[in-house]
């Protein structure tokens, strides 16, 4: 009778099926990231389309322009401003091709048309606008209007007025549609700008933890880099809240929508605050491990704790429910740190004996925090969350 031959399990993966698992994940990420970026961005290729059109036909029919090609680029130029800084992009664009028009209109009729004429125009406007002490914007649509001026028209005298009111009509109309008729829907965009900044780090928390409990030095490090990469994230999630801000002071459409995105960007700013504190928390964690300092079980639990009430609170902000739960999960993690820190030892001489070393207690300092930031992010006012971090820290001295 034949011997039965033992099951060794399912195979391991060949290197080509491990590459092709690897190219399928990485491709489902780009396209989730495209959709996530059209999704976010497509009422803005709407906007400029609109006030293109708009800029053009009220350049050809009311300022009697045959080709308005400053009203169209001036207007898709405030359209895609960034974010939060249209009017003063708005500004900014105008005194640009006022500069660029100006310096153009004197030298090309002088100087003729030409490969040196309008690099000459074009570093004249840029001086210029430097002289100003312009910004990017300015220095931008100076040198932009110049070529224009160098490569599009002839070099005709006395035309820097009607280009400018051209211009202006342009810049007005972007800011009319951006603001006014096409204006973006503040939360909305808020909220989803919001996702890839708390997603990532919620999960980043509880990588952490993972790592802490089995002293891993190169995942702690992950998780460190995991959060260091959301950066780029919160500088597009503080504009996104710049742009909310405007659009509801600015657009009728919105005005009702002041009080509660009043309360939704206070608790985003000081959850975003709090992920600041949670990365420095993971670079002290790391130093910890390099130097081979003692992590009592209490902390990778409280990251997890915190990482938990990030999600409850994200979910209680938009919905507005009662913060009990999250505020619970935040001062049990403070528990846990305190605990963490030190424990009571009969010894009244010495009142504590210090679990942590000098990188832990600071990151158990940065821990408090962030907790302190949640605290406010739940609704709480600044002082009461002081007041109930520092007793939950450390109950004794409140006895």
């Amino acid at each position: 009778m034949p011997a039965e031959q033992e099951s060794s399990g399912d195979p391991a993966p060949s290197p080509t099926g491990q590459a092709l698992v690897g190219l399928r994940e990485r491709a489902g990420y780009a396209v989730r990231s495209r959709a996530w970026r059209l999704r976010l961005n497509g009422l803005l290729a709407v906007q400029a389309g609109v006030a293109a059109s708009l800029a053009w036909f009220v350049g050809y029919q009311f300022l009697d322009n045959p080709a308005p090609v400053f009203a169209p680029t001036t207007a898709v130029g405030i359209v895609a401003a960034s974010m939060g800084s249209r009017l003063r992009r708005t500004i900014e664009l105008l005194v640009g091709v006022v500069l660029g028009l100006a310096v153009g209109d004197t030298l090309m009729p002088l100087f003729g048309i030409g490969a040196w004429q309008t690099g000459v125009v074009v570093v004249l406007a840029i001086i210029v606008a430097l002289l100003l002490k312009g910004g990017g914007s300015l220095l931008t649509q100076a040198g932009a209007t110049a070529v224009l001026i160098a490569t599009l028209e002839p070099p005709v005298r006395d035309l820097s007025l009607p280009r400018f009111v051209d211009a202006a009509i342009g810049g007005l109309i972007g800011l009319a549609v951006g603001l006014l008729l096409v204006p973006i829907h503040p939360q909305r965009t808020v909220r989803r700008l919001a996702e890839p900044v708390i997603d990532p780090a919620i999960t980043a928390l509880h990588d952490l933890a993972a790592a802490l409990r089995g002293r891993d030095l190169a995942a702690t490090e992950r998780g460190l880099g995991a959060l260091r990469d959301i950066s780029p994230r919160l500088t597009a999630l503080n504009e996104g809240l710049d742009a909310a801000q405007e659009v509801v002071r600015l657009a009728p459409l919105r005005w009702r929508e002041r009080p509660s995105l009043a309360f939704y960007t206070e608790a985003v700013r000081h959850m975003e605050r709090s992920l600041h504190s949670c990365r420095s928390i993971a670079r002290r964690l790391t130093r910890a491990l390099r130097d081979d300092e003692p992590i009592p079980e209490e902390f990778p639990e409280a990251l997890d704790l915190l990482a938990d009430s990030v999600q409850t609170l994200r979910c209680m902000i938009r919905t507005r429910d009662d913060p009990s739960e999250a505020r619970g999960q935040i001062l049990t993690a403070v528990e846990l740190i305190g605990n963490a820190q030190g424990e009571a030892a009969p010894d009244p001489t010495r009142p504590h004996t210090h679990r942590l070393g000098y990188s832990g207690m600071i990151a158990a300092g940065e821990f408090r925090t962030a907790a302190n930031d949640l605290l406010i992010a739940s609704g709480l006012d600044a002082d009461r969350a002081a007041a109930l971090v520092r007793r939950t820290a450390d109950p004794e001295e409140w006895k």
